[in-house]
């Protein structure tokens, strides 16, 4: 396709989009309209939207200014290298969930079908708009636009008070985070109306303190989008709340503008890091993945399960960053391509891993009409599809090869490898200890999805209706297929898919990798240091289980006899004997002690069924979110005693205003 049509072919998808929602509205209650019949549709834009965002990445930047915007203030967007990549993203993944989604929505849940499809095609072009923004005034109104479309999908079921709940705090953590924005724009302005633009803001030199202090507030603007650590409040609560293909988009998609806004802001518009601003979010990084991995470790909810999961992740992608800003600080640019690498590596896997766990859960939760793990089990008898889908999306999270989510982390524990090098002594002094807790990390990780596959479809159902419950549909099928062989081919293409990061190391570095390795071969620096084939570990694994088995089968031909499962010497046993998210999660509740506020629930001596049960909360709620509520409680009301109702006191107010105002003016 010609270059100069890539952006007109991008801004009529999101125009198509918005159409899409709008049409939604001539039939509103019409479940079969909606979900079968624009859904669909709109999974056609997302591939058409992945294929611009594929050619960008080989195509020369682009710009336009807009006809519409705000009197003397037109709206510009430009496509580039970086966008193109996050649209791509955006696409690819985007088609498995709407197709999904088509499956998945029915009527009576909440908000009327066609306003849900509204305001999901709404989410899509908004997250579009975001990436392809180029003044602060475009993204600026992109962002609000995504942000309110995904509130009202949070609410979706708004009669429920916790969801009311949910979908408040994550409006409230938004709106803080685009105040940050907004600071960060106005610090990096040139000045005039013109400085909107940001071609304006990379043609203007900031200081070194004005620099910070910009990037130190999209950090925090960016940060409270991305649920970055501890920032992260809204995250769990919103994800349990919003319907399971949302949930999908939010964490496999939207987290990823915060990524896009800050690698805009920092290495394009700044266009000078400093090296240390990645210290922090290097600490900031590490921590956050490992305090997810572990809040993760010990949900009982399986959706809550997966928002902790998505914060570890997100904390991953912010160390990666971080090494790649140390790195481009010092003058090391081959090294930040390195590690600017696993972070767009990372961003991609997670799209399509997690997306397709949230969309299993949908599943789940569609066939037997329960969230707890406590209540589910033995489920992959009953939902093969979901089954096996899940379980491609469990590998990939956990890291093994030869999936996807093994390559992003195989790269940074490289980058990591090399910090050595960097000549500021104190830095790679804390470098030991962040790589050790990245594999901490990881190994918890893997630890995480052992027990969610294995509580929900391994071993025996937990209770009766789960004899009850049924497969995904075709649609919703399509869409679990589409995101499994997504996690399959980032695995098996590493090659590939870095000459794809490589165009955005040259835009944003201007180096890309020394690659040597073909699509298969992943050889990021040098066959002398490090290199990986995912075709050798599957053909090696596969050879490996397939000689145990005829060896095992061979030996023991002819002498086996069949009995009973050893029972522990307690026969009789049942479904509730087996592990359980409580025990799988209690190692870690005690070795990690200091992370959890937990409250123990005895049961009374009088209860015929009693229950033993441990709640185990954020402490950051406890210790600054809730004095931080008390505090604005309490201003408000002492500000409140102003208003007492009186005409007198209010022309007190505007005569003392008054006098002030002159004093001033005289002055």
């Amino acid at each position: 396709m010609n270059a100069l049509l890539l952006l007109p072919v991008a801004l009529g998808v999101v125009s198509g989009w918005i159409l899409i929602g709008l049409a939604g509205l001539l039939a509103p209650h019409s479940t079969r309209w909606v979900a079968h019949g624009l859904f669909p549709v709109g999974a056609m834009g997302s591939a058409v939207m992945a294929g611009v965002g594929l050619a960008a990445l080989f195509a020369p930047a682009t710009v336009m200014q807009l006809s519409i915007g705000l009197p003397g203030l037109p709206m510009h967007v430009r496509l580039d290298a970086l966008s193109g990549f996050f649209l791509l993203l955006l696409g690819a993944s985007s088609v498995g969930t709407s197709v999904f989604a088509a499956g998945y929505f029915r009527t009576g849940e909440g908000t009327a079908p066609g306003l849900l499809g509204l305001q999901y095609h709404v989410f899509l072009a908004g997250m579009s708009v975001v990436m392809l923004a180029a003044d602060a005034y475009t993204f600026m109104l992109a962002w609000e636009v995504m942000a309110l479309s995904s509130y009202f999908l949070v609410v979706t079921q708004h009669r429920i008070a916790e969801i009311r709940s949910a979908g408040f705090t994550y409006l409230l953590l938004a709106h803080l985070g685009a105040i940050a924005l907004l600071l960060c724009f106005g610090v990096m302005m040139a000045g005039g109306m013109g400085g909107l633009t940001f071609a304006a803001m990379r043609a203007h030199q900031l200081s070194p303190a004005s620099a910070s202090v910009a990037f130190g507030l999209a950090v925090l603007g960016f940060g409270a989008k991305a649920g970055l650590v501890p920032l992260h409040i809204w995250l769990p609560e919103a994800h349990p709340a919003a319907p399971s293909p949302v949930s999908a988009l939010m964490s496999g998609v939207m987290l990823k503008t915060a990524l896009y806004g800050l690698l805009r802001v920092s290495f394009d518009l700044l266009h000078a890091p400093l090296w240390w601003w990645g210290v922090p979010l290097l600490v900031l990084g590490l921590f956050g993945a490992l305090f997810g991995v572990l809040f993760a470790a010990v949900q009982n909810d399986m959706k809550r399960l997966l928002a902790y999961s998505s914060i570890e992740n997100i904390g991953i992608a912010f160390t990666a960053l971080g090494l790649a800003l140390v790195f481009h600080g010092v003058g090391m640019p081959l090294l930040a391509a390195l590690a600017l690498a696993a972070m767009l590596y990372h961003a991609l896997n997670h799209a399509f891993f997690k997306s397709l766990l949230f969309l299993a859960t949908g599943s789940v939760l569609h066939a037997t009409q329960q969230r707890s793990l406590g209540s589910l089990g033995g489920l992959l008898r009953r939902m093969p599809w979901v089954g096996w889908t899940a379980l491609i999306g469990t590998l990939a999270i956990a890291g093994l090869p030869p999936l996807n989510g093994f390559i992003a982390e195989w790269l940074l524990l490289q980058a990591f490898l090399f910090t050595p090098s960097v000549p500021q002594p104190f830095f790679n002094m804390l470098i030991p200890l962040g790589a050790a807790v990245l594999v901490l990390t990881a190994a918890l990780a893997a630890y995480v999805m052992v027990k969610f596959y294995g509580v929900i479809f391994l071993g025996r159902h937990r209770e009766p209706q789960l004899e009850h419950a049924h497969d995904a549909g075709w649609l919703e099928r399509f869409g679990l297929v589409w995101l499994a062989a997504g996690c399959i081919l980032l695995g098996l293409l590493p090659g590939l898919v870095l000459q794809l990061i490589d165009r955005v190391n040259l835009l944003l570095l201007g180096q890309p990798l020394a690659q040597t390795g073909n699509w298969f071969w992943l050889v990021p620096m040098s066959a002398q240091r490090a290199s990986y084939n995912p075709g050798i570990v599957l053909l090696v694994g596969g050879l490996v289980i397939g000689l145990t088995v005829w060896f095992t089968h061979r030996v023991y031909t002819g002498r086996t006899r069949r009995a009973d499962a050893w029972d522990c010497g307690a026969p009789g046993q049942t479904a509730r004997m087996q592990d359980t998210a409580e025990g799988f999660g209690q190692p870690i509740r005690r070795l990690f002690a200091p992370f959890f506020q937990t409250h123990a629930e005895l049961p009374l001596p009088s209860d015929a069924a009693p229950r033993y049960r441990v709640v185990v909360s954020d402490k950051f709620w406890a210790r600054f979110y809730n004095p931080l509520a008390d505090a604005v409680l309490w201003l408000a009301q002492r500000v409140g005693r102003i208003q007492q109702g009186r005409i007198s006191i209010y022309l007190l107010y505007s005569f003392v205003t008054l006098l002030v105002l002159l004093m001033v003016v005289v002055r």
